[in-house]
């Protein structure tokens, strides 16, 4: 089975052309209330690194983040890309690289990157997003926003045609491993908790915070409650974790 890496309302800009990463074109509009679950839709373009991931029907299962114009990350639960990615263009993947200690029974470690087969063409509306690097700049409470295709309602069966976007605080390592009683590892960031949430679809995508005027990908859409539910906070994968293996990855291949 072929599966389809779709570019929706990106742009891409890469640093050798003297620009920068997470800086979008276009400004979102953040309410400050908004909510996956229940939806807010985002404007267009505004998460210029959101990759959608589809499979040959059109049907959208996982999110994921735009690096540069030859790389994206995402969830490894998410599974093993084959080819293709399209927005009003298509382009095969060339290969994926799941991290080493990817865990599937404890849902650990839980980080892809995956190598186009040919770079994205550059548009008004196609950008990467930064990594973050240092943690002790995203502490709990700082808010950030997550944004995908997953499900408004935990019961529904189509996933929204509109990127949805939500705004989110951060928790501390104790705040998150109280709630899912110690399930939490350092591998992992836990958001939410406060009206809104991450839902089925949105896996693989991005958890942004602001630093500097510029986005940061904080973290990768991972696990959370059955039910999306927007008392509890979702788990995701901690990036400051994995930016080193990230980025040789990518420099090695």
């Amino acid at each position: 089975m072929a599966f389809l890496w779709v570019l929706s309302c990106l742009y891409l800009i890469n640093a050798a052309y003297g620009l920068e990463c997470g800086r979008p074109a276009i400004n979102p509009v953040i309410t400050g209330y908004s909510r996956i679950v229940n939806g807010e839709d985002a404007v267009s373009g505004s998460w210029p690194w959101q990759i959608s991931l589809q499979d040959y029907s059109g049907w959208h299962f996982c999110g994921g983040s735009l690096l540069n114009e030859n790389w994206v990350v995402t969830a490894a639960h998410c599974g093993d890309p084959e080819c293709d990615l399209e927005n009003n263009m298509v382009i095969s993947v060339a290969k994926a690289f799941t991290h080493p200690n990817w865990d599937s029974y404890n849902i650990n470690n839980d980080v892809t990157v995956v190598k186009l087969k040919s770079s994205v063409t550059f548009t008004p509306r196609i950008s990467p997003v930064c990594l973050a690097s240092n943690p002790d700049l995203f502490p709990g409470g700082k808010m950030c926003m997550t944004s995908g295709w997953g499900l408004t309602n935990p019961f529904d069966s189509n996933t929204p045609c509109i990127l949805q976007q939500a705004a989110l605080p951060l928790l501390t390592y104790e705040q998150c491993n109280n709630i899912w009683t110690n399930m939490i590892t350092d591998a992992m960031i836990c958001a939410g908790a406060a009206g809104a949430t991450s839902c089925m679809g949105d896996s693989g995508g991005p958890l942004v915070c602001q630093n500097g005027g510029a986005w940061n990908l904080v973290g990768i859409v991972s696990w959370g409650s059955g039910y999306c539910s927007t008392s509890t906070p979702a788990v995701y994968t901690r990036v400051t974790m994995f930016r080193s293996w990230i980025e040789q990855t990518i420099a090695y291949n």
